[in-house]
């Protein structure tokens, strides 16, 4: 007897649907799958055998051939155990032919009792799922809220096989999981540090509020103490509300590396990343024998904040510079290729030297004119014209640090850049565009599109492109960083004064890396 059930697998990111055939034969009692298992599809046969046992069904004693289709693409994980169990029970007669089970797929690995148990990518794997077809998923009970998320297919949550075959055979209906999404949206972080705390530094408040409210990477550098982590750990704090599109791809991000928080359904928050310098670039960028996303895509639509960023390695600095132009990241190893997106926001925070001193107006610097250079080396030409703004955050004064006088809030700041962010997601829509979420996200032709300068700006931008020596990246991101601040300002046109501030906010770029 043959019987066919619906799974899916993983790529990247990407679900896709397998088919689950088994055939069943009176010969002597043999069990196998093939279609390209990993060692865990291959175990498999033991858990699926003594889950069957132990939920009250005797395991038949055939030839039992399971393969798993396409056959030609790699099969990795425990998701298939629950849809191998149901097609033996139906080629058992367990399951009636009447059950129409083309309209499920199955999800789920088995425990030795019969317990469905969770699995990674549970999102992706039911998008899939429905997107082959299928109108209902059985899913692992404690996955249920994540795998409801998937719009227009039925999500039943299993605690056991038991459940699921009594399900099927009408005796006691599951109850589908619901998610909804305007509730779930309502909620706003709470508990997060303020911009209110932090003492001075205007200028380089202002930046990262331009920052966040276009998406422009970041690069803060000043001594030791003057506020660089601080400032950026405050930037969850007033980034912008998180599209449902962009929740979406950073849930399935999280779902796939197994650290979605059990019970979230989405990541109704953006990510705020921040890893040690002793990280590798592989565990940076992605990669592993498995492949599996690093650190730039799990910053996905969120902050990838790098403190001390001169101490990274030169190959984990180096590796950021495609997935910053590109918005992903593509990881080749002998088991496959995947793509992981990693469209983040960098900020990097570094002194200007090894002791932290260089240009302090009260601290002398302990190194050599050689020893600063070759410390500022470490960061490349290509990698820093990559950020859009390079700041310099100076220490703070006794008079700002014992000023009565309070900061603006996070709450404030947030509103506007959620203001600034509105207006450029309703320019991207009137023109069609649906993968674009930021100015920072527009490539050379849109820039050159709504990043028109007034023409005393663009004499004022020529003049700053032939004197300090721009590149055409570098011209761009002044043109993009400008429309952002146009935006913040409420102004459909970029004018001079929003490009001067712009070129002012690259002044890094000059004074300290060219030299």
């Amino acid at each position: 007897m043959l019987a066919t059930v619906y799974s899916a697998g993983l790529c990247g990111i990407d679900g896709f649907e397998v088919t689950v055939e088994c055939s069943a034969q009176k010969k002597m009692e043999q069990f196998d799958i093939v279609g390209l298992p990993d060692a865990a599809v291959k175990e498999a046969k033991d858990r699926v055998r003594t889950a069957c046992e132990n939920s009250g069904f005797r395991f038949p004693e055939l030839t039992l051939t399971v393969n798993l289709a396409p056959a030609g693409r790699k099969k990795e994980g425990s998701g298939f155990d629950t849809a191998i169990l149901v097609a033996i029970l139906r080629c058992t007669g367990v399951l009636p032919a009447s059950v129409p089970l083309e309209e499920y797929a199955f999800i789920g690995e088995l425990s030795l009792s019969g317990a469905l148990r969770a699995v990674p990518g549970v999102l992706p794997l039911v998008l899939a799922a429905r997107d082959a077809g299928r109108k209902a998923v059985f899913v692992p009970a404690v996955c249920a809220a994540e795998a409801s998320v998937a719009e227009g297919i039925t999500v039943y949550p299993a605690e056991s096989i038991t459940a699921i075959l009594r399900h099927l055979r009408g005796e006691e209906r599951i109850a589908p999981a619901i998610f909804d999404r305007s509730a779930y949206f309502s909620r706003l972080p709470e508990g997060l540090p303020d911009f209110s705390d932090v003492r001075g530094q205007a200028r380089a408040k202002r930046a990262l509020e331009i920052a966040a409210a276009g998406g422009h990477n970041v690069l803060m550098i000043g001594p030791p103490g003057s506020g660089k982590s601080m400032l950026a750990r405050r930037l969850p704090g007033i980034l912008p509300d998180i599209t449902y599109e962009e929740a979406l791809e950073t849930t399935k991000v999280y779902s796939v590396s197994g650290l979605l928080p059990e019970g979230v359904a989405l990541m109704n928050v953006r990510p705020f990343r921040s890893p040690h310098h002793t990280m590798s670039a592989p565990a940076l960028v992605g990669g592993g024998q498995i492949p599996r996303p690093g650190e730039v895509s799990l910053a996905h639509n969120g902050v990838l904040f790098l403190d001390e960023f001169p101490e990274f390695s030169k190959s984990a600095c180096e590796a950021l510079r495609q997935p910053l132009e590109d918005g992903e990241i593509t990881v080749t190893r002998v088991q496959g290729r995947v793509k992981y997106p990693c469209r983040f926001m960098l900020v990097c925070a570094m002194n200007p030297c090894r002791c932290g001193y260089f240009g302090h107006p009260t601290k002398p610097c302990t190194c050599r004119a050689d020893d600063v250079k070759k410390y500022l080396s470490k960061i490349s030409g290509p990698l820093s014209d990559r950020v859009d703004i390079q700041i310099e955050v100076p220490a703070v004064s006794y008079d700002e640090m014992t000023g009565k006088a309070e900061g603006e809030s996070s709450a404030a700041i947030r509103a506007r850049v959620n203001a600034a962010r509105a207006a450029a997601l309703r320019r991207f829509a009137a023109a069609g565009v649906s993968d674009r979420f930021c100015n920072a996200d527009m490539d050379a032709r849109e820039t050159r599109r709504w990043c028109v300068p007034e023409q005393d700006a663009a004499r004022l931008l020529e003049l700053s492109f032939r004197k300090l020596g721009m590149s055409a990246r570098g011209y761009d991101k002044i043109l993009r960083v400008a429309r952002t601040i146009a935006d913040l300002a409420g102004s459909e046109t970029i004018r001079a004064e929003h490009v001067a501030e712009a070129i002012q906010l690259r002044s890094l770029d000059r004074d300290f890396f060219k030299n």
